[in-house]
């Protein structure tokens, strides 16, 4: 399972959704906003994005840290 986290900072759930793969020993990959991709580039993998922060899990969009926690916990 590969999981690819796309934050921002001084985002409390992308701090989360961090928090829960390190507790579960799930590897992650953590992307910041305006440093690793752009808001447009996100958008282009997950148009229905409302929120941070947007995870892809085996690069599917599935969703925030609701969904996250939800598949790991």
């Amino acid at each position: 399972m590969q999981i690819k986290i796309y934050g921002k900072d001084n985002c409390e759930y992308c701090d989360q959704a961090k928090a829960v793969c390190e507790m579960v020993k799930a590897p992650f990959v953590y992307k910041r906003l305006d440093h690793d991709y752009s808001s447009e580039e996100l958008i282009a993998l997950a148009p229905k994005l409302k929120t941070y922060p947007a995870v892809f899990i085996d690069d599917d969009y599935i969703g925030g840290f609701t969904e996250l926690a939800e598949r790991l916990v």
